[in-house]
């Protein structure tokens, strides 16, 4: 995901990255290429991450640490100790989380406005929902314009449960939606500067109310407290939508009837063209597209032995179920469907998918594409845009291995 092209913001979040990663050395971006991304590795995690597993993560800055693409496994769930980082404002003191029930939420744009404390909501619903979340430049480092931003590759992705209540049983408890809302506007907690204009780095994000029906706020996470690198104490959850829009912290749900005039919604985020700056009158990242890729063999991992191999990977159909996958070792002139394995956690949840096939010694370029329900295909190839946003191209994903 890329920050909004504001100034004052980019200075905003490099002080802000300093103070938080003070020992991660606010590396640039880098592209996932091996000697990079080693050198990443050797950098001690900021405190607030401390806990997450480094050997099997990407260090690019102290607030984007991706993934390894070996490291998501073939069980479905990604652990929370290997789940990708991305703050657009450094987070919150931890203090947040020692008295996670007391955290409070102002819920506007409703009949009966009110400030609702965790613990309160904790009496009107529980839910449990299965989501990708997704940086909304996850994909990144693949388009050819090579646009700014971390070079994410797939590793700014995972697949979590999340548990809260449904935001439409507190909508139900306050009386219903006030007259006028087309938007859900969620804002986020972090501390903001003085003497700088709010709107300029505030994360807040407003998405269509039609999210309402599945929208959740969420406290706990692959059935442990939601942790405070990760949005605790309250995050809200809009299934389908790019990670972005999750808004971590929550502080404020208001039901409105124009988008947020934040900096981050009304010129950053958006789909704009090659040369072009963000503009409201662009798409705003919103939706996330059919998309998969293969985790095994691996681009990186050397050599693999002929024989029987099993090529492995995941798939999302964003705001659909995934129906099928298909492989190709031929970089696409051909086609076999893999099996889905694992439990169908739900329409907004990826599926593993595998191919085992008898590999002889060679090399073969691998490419996979998903289909979702509705029988739309994961595209060919993501046209490009400014910002490098929601690149779901099966062509850009596919990569060559040698068999030996």
């Amino acid at each position: 995901m890329q920050l909004p092209a504001d100034p004052s913001r980019r200075r905003l979040l490099a002080q802000g990255a300093a103070l938080v990663a003070a020992t991660s050395g606010a590396a640039q971006a880098q592209t996932a290429a091996p000697a990079p991304a080693a050198a990443a590795e050797a950098k001690p995690f900021p405190a607030y991450v401390a806990w997450k597993n480094q050997a099997q993560m990407i260090q690019h800055t102290g607030t984007t640490i991706e993934t390894k693409r070996t490291a998501y496994g073939t069980s479905v769930v990604t652990p929370v100790d290997r789940l990708y980082i991305r703050n657009n404002l450094p987070a919150p003191d931890a203090s947040i989380v020692n008295d996670r029930d007391g955290w409070s939420l102002a819920v506007e744009g409703v009949r009966s406005p009110r400030v609702l404390t965790v613990r309160e909501l904790k009496s009107l619903g529980i839910e449990t929902t299965a989501t990708v979340l997704q940086c909304s430049g996850n994909g990144r480092g693949y388009f050819p314009s090579k646009p700014s931003g971390t070079k994410w590759q797939v590793g700014a992705a995972g697949c979590v449960i999340w548990s809260g209540v449904p935001v439409r049983s507190v909508v139900a408890a306050l009386g219903g939606l006030a007259d006028g809302a087309r938007f859900l506007t969620g804002t986020g907690g972090e501390k903001l500067p003085e003497g700088i204009d709010p709107k300029s780095v505030m994360v807040e994000r407003s998405v269509p109310l039609s999210n309402l029906e599945n929208a959740l706020l969420a406290w706990e996470m692959n059935g442990e407290p939601l942790p405070h690198a990760h949005g605790g104490p309250l995050r809200l959850i809009v299934p389908g939508y790019s990670g972005v829009n999750n808004i971590k912290y929550i502080k404020r749900l208001a039901f409105t009837a124009q988008e947020s005039e934040a900096a981050i919604q009304k010129t950053g985020y958006r789909i704009s063209p090659l040369g072009e700056k963000h503009d409201p009158s662009h798409p705003s990242v919103w939706e996330m597209e059919v998309k998969s890729w293969i985790n095994g063999p691996a681009p990186d991992a050397g050599p693999v032995k002929a024989g029987m191999v099993q090529i492995h990977g995941v798939a999302m159909g964003g705001m659909q179920a995934v129906k099928r996958v298909d492989v190709s070792i031929d970089g696409g002139q051909t086609w076999r469907e893999a099996r889905l394995v694992g439990p169908d956690l739900g329409r907004f949840a990826w599926r593993q998918f595998v191919l085992p096939l008898k590999l002889e010694p060679g090399t073969y370029q691998l490419a996979c594409r998903a289909q979702d329900v509705k029988f739309n295909w994961q595209a060919e190839v993501t046209p490009e845009n400014s910002g490098g946003y929601l690149n779901s191209g099966w062509r850009a994903h596919g990569f060559s291995i040698t068999v030996a």
